[in-house]
């Protein structure tokens, strides 16, 4: 009977430390960093609206032609295909787009709107009467991990989405988070910059450093009690197999005495 003992307490430490590594992902980002919140004393660039950059895949159509930004589909080398949501077009190194008909066009630097604004005219000088262009920026988007009921990536189709809006198209936040303390994680790993947002305060609707931006991560952590339960939740899973081994040990000591 004492060889037995052995092999449940492998079996019984080996299920000891399965059930406590599933619980591991709850504490992403709960470590403690020592970071400012670099991100409130941004400047007024920071959270402006976004200005195109290099490599930015735009998404331009003429809604005046559901399908095509000219009336006649584009060659295969116009550098986009064709389609109902219009086609997409990549920004050069050199912070240009290659347009059908107009050719290339200067887009770096500026808003959505104003690169709209620029393709339209063009477009109605060179060729088209009356064009009203449709522009987005489709390679935006930001990162929500923790208690919220979607977790994932979306992205950033308008100017200036705030983090309340963001939520709100994840579904909302479960019943186990913590509206008091919103994390938005921006930046590298070696420089990142830390913002925490208070939902349960009204005025952090009107936050501007809750206007999100590409490559955002949104970290809802969980509350006091859900944290408190799950405590109680794991001592009761570390107690659970060490009775078990308490209870099976006694029982082979038991047997072998008789």
């Amino acid at each position: 009977m004492r060889n037995y003992i052995l092999p449940c307490l492998i079996i019984g430490v080996l299920f000891l430390f399965t059930s406590c590594s599933s619980k591991q992902y709850q504490y992403l980002f709960e470590q403690k960093y020592n970071v400012t919140d670099t991100a409130s004393k941004g400047s007024d660039a920071a959270t402006g609206p976004y200005r195109i950059k290099a490599q930015d895949i735009l998404q331009i159509r003429n809604l005046q032609n559901i399908k095509y930004i000219v009336d006649e589909a584009p060659s295969s080398n116009a550098g986009g295909g064709g389609g109902t949501t219009g086609q997409t077009f990549q920004v050069e190194d050199d912070g240009t787009v290659a347009l059908p008909v107009i050719g290339h066009v200067k887009v770096a630097g500026l808003t959505r709107p104003e690169a709209a604004k620029q393709i339209e005219e063009l477009y109605r000088k060179n060729l088209l009467k009356d064009p009203i262009i449709e522009l987005k920026i489709v390679n935006l988007k930001v990162t929500i991990l923790g208690e919220i009921k979607g977790q994932g990536n979306y992205p950033l189709t308008k100017d200036r989405t705030t983090l309340v809006e963001m939520i709100g198209e994840a579904g909302g936040l479960t019943d186990k988070a913590n509206e008091a303390n919103v994390k938005i994680i921006r930046g590298d790993q070696r420089n990142p910059q830390i913002t925490e947002i208070n939902l349960r305060d009204i005025q952090s609707i009107n936050d501007p450093r809750a206007i999100l931006q590409s490559g955002d991560v949104i970290y809802i952590a969980q509350n006091k009690r859900a944290v408190r339960n799950d405590k109680l939740q794991n001592l009761s899973v570390i107690t659970q197999p060490v009775l078990l081994l308490l209870n099976t040990a006694l029982i082979i000591f038991t047997l072998s005495h008789r």
